[in-house]
């Protein structure tokens, strides 16, 4: 795991921007389209922005998304839209190479959908994991990663690709990736900021192994995982 602490949130999404664009890069230098999966939230809008403006070859890249909100697309909380609006749009990238969560299926629908369309593009069986090139992932203030919540089941499920998640606390169906998706990952990019998550932040790098409790941690030491984290994010943390 490389840790890499940046003076404020722009600063941070635009070096985890850079990141993510070599890999895909080195991905796509090998000689086939590269995979990338995306999540939601604040921090990543700055960083899809970068990507709107970004030179590359987004034609040689196919899209997911990590998790997405059980509303429709066109909902200003849909995952998808947020990436629309900031990057896909913009940048015309190729409507056949994004592999959205249709919502408008309803939760148990999309998510078996989801689930095949994986399987589809990465050539898997039922056993089969997919290797995405790259993942990106956020932090919530309780260490939840993309819609694995504390106590949530499926957080012991390292076999499954993807299902269909009760938010409680959100009051709300979401479609994620799970724990054995996350942790085949090729590339892992964290992108956290805000003093709101320093105190999960600590639990997450430097406290004792409780993924049930800071889901955030699934993944999280790997060899091939970075941490693009900002100042007050990092305020907590004793290794720095």
């Amino acid at each position: 795991m490389k840790l890499h602490l940046y003076a404020n949130a722009p600063a941070a999404a635009e070096a985890c921007a850079a990141h993510i664009v070599e890999v895909l890069g080195r991905a796509i230098a090998g000689g086939r389209p590269a995979t990338l999966a995306i999540s939601g939230g604040s921090s990543p809008r700055l960083m899809f922005e970068i990507f709107a403006r970004t030179p590359f070859a987004w034609d040689r890249v196919h899209l997911f998304w990590v998790d997405e909100r059980v509303v429709p697309p066109t909902d200003s909380q849909s995952n998808y839209k947020l990436a629309f609006d900031t990057w896909l749009g913009p940048a015309a990238f190729p409507r056949a190479n994004i592999h959205r969560v249709e919502t408008e299926l309803g939760h148990e629908e999309a998510a078996r959908r989801y689930r095949e369309e994986i399987r589809r593009h990465f050539g898997l069986d039922n056993n089969g994991l997919p290797a995405f090139d790259l993942i990106h992932r956020g932090m919530g203030p309780d260490g939840h990663t993309a819609s694995l919540f504390p106590g949530e089941p499926l957080i012991q499920d390292t076999t499954g690709i993807a299902a269909a998640v009760w938010v409680e606390k959100m009051k709300q169906w979401r479609v994620t990736l799970l724990p054995g998706a996350l942790e085949a990952a090729r590339n892992t990019a964290m992108l956290v900021t805000g003093d709101d998550k320093a105190a999960a932040l600590h639990e997450v790098l430097e406290g004792v192994y409780r993924p049930a409790e800071f889901p955030c941690q699934i993944a999280a030491n790997a060899e091939t995982a970075d941490w693009f984290v900002d100042q007050p994010a990092a305020s907590n943390l004793a290794n720095r």
